[in-house]
Order: structure tokens, then C-alpha cells, then sequence
């Protein structure tokens, strides 16, 4: 990767079971529960100690009732004090039967501390969970949770906490609701978990000021899209094949299942003159730490005309170089190469988190990631940037994780292009046409989301009705 130019490169669940096949999250029904309906939490810990760099509580929630139940209507929660009043908290998903992106994991405050606990952690399901028979378990949940600044943590002061119970076994300091009723355990003293509780689970400790676009729009020139912040390019310049033009005109709006998405067409008659590229950025550069999300359909071939054109299909977030080797430019791509490109045979795709680069002669000091694939379809992309580790994903599961050396320094802008490397892939003159689409984007800033949270987030917002906020603060 040392060898691309800037101005080569793009400018970011889930097995993220939620989304699999291009659907989306299901809503259900709420109903009560009934007498009929019970469930059992079995316990066990890995981290048996009395401090630990993590708590380690795993989990399997049994359906001791005589009817169905829907997962996504189960609440599980562990109890424990925090280590300081300021303390905050990550959730963390090992492995589960049920799949981590079908996990959810959102901190609380208990409005009656008591000596054992001032905290909860809320373990949900999403609706890929799917549905638990009476007398069936979840299967093993091997969940995890641990400070964000990673000191240690004291566990044996925690109320849900046994550092004995290395097996499986029924345990009743964690509670268990099942739509909205507490069906199993005792919460810490005046902390009955019920559906009225002013401190149900709380976002993850940050700002959580959101941006959400479903890029329900008529087309590149309708007053919303600019009124929502968004600039379709249209000024000549790299990245790119020299020659080319970026053309807003190729930047419009289908139906693709039932959604509104944004359609990026890319196209060349084997020339620079012919070559036309799409790109839709931010006029802010305000986004910085917390998790950008967006769902995205890459192209491995063209919809018209011969194949095999040098590609780039991206989502990034980027600030500007203000001089050689700055060391406060960042960058962080998702970049699909359908056909290769970069010294590359084939079909590859990147994500490169960047410190700096030097135009010329050419340096660069970034991390990449990288899995040589076809990603042809729809793909849920996510990036978290916190104070520690950049983390990359697709389809719920990690790409990549890039250390705390590349982490932002300034505020970026969010966006997508299409563009071509080079003409070297093809070298027909017959004109061809390649499409990128975007179903929605989404940033929380200074909030690290799980796949699942973002997928849940971005739900929520439909459920609604919202196709647009824009909370987040100007830099």
C-alpha cells in the first residue's frame, strides 16, 4: 500500500445477521407476558480473579415456559460498581450460537446504588436472534466488558459477580425480562428492573449526537440534498484517470428494496476525456471519534459495455493534507477494487486508517487490512475510532483493527466516490458503466456502537419515519 499515491486512493452488521440477504431489521410486536411464559439465566465467568483487565460474564438464557419466545423481547442485566464515578465502559461480544451481531450490549445507572452496584450492563437481542422454543437454550453468549482506558478493573465488589461459578449454573443476581416483566432474578435492593424505570439502559458513555441520511432524495440537484450538508463534486482534479471529469449529473436516486438509495455511476470510452467519476462529500469537516456506519452495493462488473476497468469503489472519512508529512491529516477508506489496480490481479478490498503522506517523492505511513474477495453486493461497513484503536467491519464481523498511531487529530468529512485508477484494465474503446449505491449513512459521535447498535439505530430511525437528522455539532 506504500506505493499508492493520495490522490489514488478513496477518500468506511452485519454476518451482522440483522441485515444478511439485503433485509432489514424486522419489528415485532410488543405484548406482555404472560403466565405462561418463563425463563432461566445460567452463569458462568472466565475471569475468575478479583481484578482483571475485563469482566467476562457468559451467559444461556432458557425458556422454562410453554410458549415460543421472541429473543429480541428479552432483557438480560448484570449488576456491578463502578470504579470511580467518572469510569466508563465498553461491551464486548466473544462469540455467541446466536451470532455477536445478533447481540446487543447498552450500560445503565441504578438510581438506588447500593454498596455492590451503581451500574448495569443490559444484554438485548435484535431480531436475527430469531426465536427460543420452550425448553430450548441461546446456547453459549461469551460476552465481555472492560474500561475504555483499559485500567484494571475490581470485580469482586461487583453484586452479579461469582468468581466460583467457572461452570455453567443457574444464578439469580442478574435479572431477566421478558417484554417488559421481569421473569427471573433479584435485582440490588430498590432496583427493581421494571418497564417504568427511569434508568433504563443509557447509550454508550460519549456525546451520541447523531447524523442520519437515508438519501431519500429526487435527484443531485434537489435544494434538500445541499440543505442536509451534502456537496455533489463537480470540480476537476484527482483522484483519478487525468482528463477525467467528476459529474454530478451521474449522482442520482433509485428504489432499490423499498428503499430509496443513492446511485454513484462511474463510466469511460477507454479515454480520459470520455471518463466520467461521482463523488458526494460533506461540506463539514466536523466528525471525528464514535462509529460511522453505511450500507453499500459494490459492483464486481459494469451495467453495460466490456469489464475488467481498474476501480475504486469506496466509503471514507478524510481531512485535508496541509503540508507534506502533517502530522494532523487522517484518513480512514473502506475501497473495494472490483478488478484490481495497485499491482493488484484482482478483485481486493481494502481498509487503510492513515497518519500522513508525502506526495512527493512519495511517502506514506498508514495500516491497512486487506482480504482478496469478490464483496459484489450489498455490504454493512462500519468503523469505531475512540481514544484507543481504530476498528474496522463488514457484515458484523472485524476487517481490521489499526492502532491508536492513526488515530484523528481534526475533524473529517464523510464520503463516497467511484473512480478509476488508471485506464490500464481495459483497453476497448466501447463505452461501459459501472454503479455504486448507498442505502444510508450514520455517525454517533464519541459513542463506540456494536454492529448490531448501529443496525438498531439506523431501524429505529425508519420505524419513525426520520429520514434525516443532523445533531451533530459543527467543529
Amino acid at each position: 500500500m506504500s506505493n499508492r499515491p493520495s490522490t489514488g486512493r478513496a477518500r468506511l452488521a452485519l454476518a451482522l445477521a440483522v441485515l444478511l440477504g439485503g433485509g432489514a431489521l424486522t419489528a415485532l410486536p410488543a405484548r406482555a407476558a404472560t403466565a405462561a411464559d418463563g425463563l432461566a439465566v445460567q452463569y458462568r465467568t472466565s475471569a475468575s480473579g478479583a481484578t482483571a483487565d475485563q469482566t467476562e460474564p457468559w451467559f444461556k438464557v432458557r425458556n422454562t415456559g410453554s410458549s415460543t419466545v421472541q429473543l429480541s423481547q428479552v432483557k438480560i442485566r448484570y449488576y456491578f460498581k463502578a470504579d470511580s464515578s467518572t469510569a466508563s465502559y465498553r461491551f464486548a461480544c466473544s462469540w455467541a450460537v446466536r451470532g455477536c451481531a445478533a447481540v446487543t450490549g447498552t450500560f445503565g445507572t441504578l438510581s438506588n446504588p447500593t454498596a455492590t452496584a451503581d451500574r448495569y450492563l443490559e444484554i438485548g437481542f435484535t431480531a436475527a436472534a430469531g426465536t427460543l422454543a420452550p425448553g430450548a437454550d441461546t446456547g453459549d453468549l461469551q460476552l465481555r466488558f472492560y474500561r475504555s482506558d483499559w485500567q484494571t478493573l475490581r470485580q469482586s465488589d461487583d453484586y452479579s459477580f461469582n468468581g466460583a461459578q467457572t461452570s455453567y449454573a443457574s444464578w439469580d443476581r442478574v435479572t431477566a425480562r421478558l417484554a417488559g416483566a421481569t421473569v427471573w432474578g433479584t435485582a440490588p435492593e430498590g432496583n427493581a428492573p421494571d418497564p417504568t424505570d427511569p434508568t433504563d439502559p443509557t447509550d454508550p458513555p460519549g456525546g451520541g449526537q447523531t447524523l442520519f441520511d437515508d438519501f431519500a432524495y429526487g435527484s443531485h440537484s434537489d435544494p434538500a440534498l445541499a440543505a442536509h450538508g451534502w456537496s455533489v463534486r463537480a470540480n476537476s482534479g484527482g483522484p483519478g484517470v487525468p482528463g477525467a471529469t467528476w459529474d454530478p449529473a451521474k449522482v442520482t436516486f433509485v428504489s432499490s428494496g423499498g428503499n430509496s438509495v443513492m446511485n454513484l455511476e462511474t463510466s469511460t470510452a477507454g479515454t480520459g476525456a470520455s471518463t466520467t467519476q461521482t463523488e458526494v462529500l460533506t461540506k463539514s469537516t466536523k466528525f471525528r471519534n464514535g462509529t460511522y456506519a453505511a450500507r453499500v452495493r459494490f459492483s464486481d462488473a459494469p451495467k453495460s459495455g466490456p469489464d475488467g476497468d481498474h476501480l475504486v469503489q469506496t466509503f471514507f472519512t478524510i481531512n485535508d493534507l496541509k503540508a507534506p508529512m502533517a502530522d494532523d491529516y487522517a484518513e480512514y477508506d473502506f475501497e473495494y477494487l472490483p478488478n484490481g489496480g495497485w499491482g493488484e490481479p484482482s478483485n481486493i478490498l481494502y481498509t487503510t486508517s492513515w497518519e500522513t503522506y508525502d506526495p512527493d517523492p512519495w511517502q506514506a505511513v498508514n495500516q491497512h487490512s486487506e482480504q482478496r474477495s469478490s464483496y459484489a453486493g450489498w455490504h454493512d461497513l462500519v468503523v469505531t475510532i475512540d481514544d484507543s484503536a481504530i476498528t474496522y467491519y463488514v457484515d458484523g464481523q472485524v476487517f481490521g483493527t489499526h492502532d491508536a498511531r492513526y488515530l484523528p487529530e481534526r475533524p473529517m468529512s464523510i464520503n463516497f466516490n467511484q473512480w478509476l485508477i488508471d485506464l490500464n484494465g481495459q483497453a476497448s474503446t466501447t463505452p461501459r458503466a459501472y454503479d455504486q449505491q448507498v442505502d444510508y449513512v450514520l455517525h454517533v459521535k464519541d459513542q463506540v456502537l456494536t454492529p448490531a447498535e448501529a443496525a438498531a439505530k439506523v431501524a429505529g430511525y425508519r420505524a419513525a419515519g426520520t429520514g434525516f437528522v443532523d445533531e451533530v455539532p459543527a467543529s
